[in-house]
């Protein structure tokens, strides 16, 4: 199979590519920088719940510095504590690589409303290229900036900005 999304572009500045025979596994460190918007509504006497999505550039990180390699869009669900502000979320994401190439993944945190959560990223399959891939890893979910408006009753709209990064996103490919 060919390289992975997280891989892309450090395969083609090298210029090289695997066999379509041939199994790759190895682990990257990645990020995202994040837009997103949603809205959060009271959805208990002590809780709330945000509906939403974030989508940015992957980057994968290389001996020359961060590489693009691909676009992610992750809509997402958080329950919020509203006394504590403890959350936790899940999103299903997908990455798409520059010729269409498709992986998706499932990602779960636990953090903390308006600042973010740490949890497992995990590989659930792709397309094209990427067809069979599996693994994943930690991620880190971090806010930056965040614009809340309320929009009546117990909702408020929320935009923001941030980062989403792997420290060791390992994969194989058959």
């Amino acid at each position: 199979m060919f390289k992975t999304i997280l891989r892309l572009l450090v395969t083609a500045i090298a210029g090289a590519a695997l066999p379509a025979h041939a199994a790759e596994e190895a682990t990257v460190k990645a990020f995202v920088a994040w837009q997103g918007s949603g809205q959060t509504l009271q959805t208990s006497v002590t809780e709330a719940t945000f509906i939403g999505s974030i989508s940015g550039t992957v980057y994968v990180e290389t001996e020359k510095g961060p590489v693009p390699s691909g676009e992610m869009i992750c809509p997402a669900t958080v329950r919020i504590e509203l006394e504590s502000g403890a959350q936790t979320g899940t999103g299903r994401c997908v990455m798409t690589a520059p010729d269409d190439a498709r992986i998706f993944a499932d990602f779960t945190c636990r953090g903390y409303h308006l600042i973010g959560c740490n949890g497992d990223f995990v590989f659930t399959g792709g397309t094209g290229r990427f067809e069979g891939i599996t693994g994943g890893g930690r991620a880190v979910l971090r806010a930056n900036e965040r614009t809340l408006t309320a929009v009546g009753g117990a909702g408020v709209a929320e935009t923001g900005s941030g980062i989403l990064f792997w420290p060791a996103l390992a994969y194989k490919l058959p």
